[in-house]
């Protein structure tokens, strides 16, 4: 579908949006497309926490995150594969020396979506690598990802 309009909108918070006309349905498209890669993505998440390389998962886990959509399915299915990767690692110093740099800012967004569950089990291991990687990453990190507000998880 092309488009022939386009318009550039300001939300409530001062952020700016590209919307196109069209009838809607190609977002609606667009969402069952990420949805079929995060599963796609999930499946070897699996096979590597059954090979017990929860590092790796946890990398293969933040590729490509946060999908760039505004849809909630697509972030809470990218969450979940967050989610099982992060509760399986052990060996947080290991797997920060692991993890490339660029992967911090997006791991902190995700270590504070896991504090907002409210679940014991998560908070324990999202706080065990808090601190850790702020740590490692120093606090520009917490800044960083709680100012990005283009990138939500």
């Amino acid at each position: 579908m092309l488009f022939t309009q386009c318009s550039i909108v300001r939300g409530k918070w001062g952020d700016c949006e590209l919307r196109m006309a069209g009838d809607g349905s190609q977002e609606a498209d667009n969402a069952e497309a990420i949805i079929s890669r995060i599963e796609q993505k999930s499946q070897k998440i699996e096979t590597l926490l059954k090979q017990s390389k929860p590092v790796e998962a946890l990398k293969m886990a933040l590729e490509g995150s946060p999908p760039n959509t505004k849809d909630e399915r697509c972030k809470s299915a990218n969450w979940i594969a967050v989610h099982r990767a992060l509760m399986a690692v052990r060996d947080v110093d290991g797997m920060l020396a692991y993890l490339d740099p660029e992967y911090y800012d997006i791991l902190m967004k995700y270590l504070y979506r896991g504090l907002s569950t409210g679940d014991r089990p998560t908070c324990e291991q999202c706080l065990k690598i808090h601190e850790k990687l702020t740590d490692k990453a120093g606090p520009g990190c917490i800044l960083r990802s709680l100012a990005d507000t283009v990138n939500t998880v």
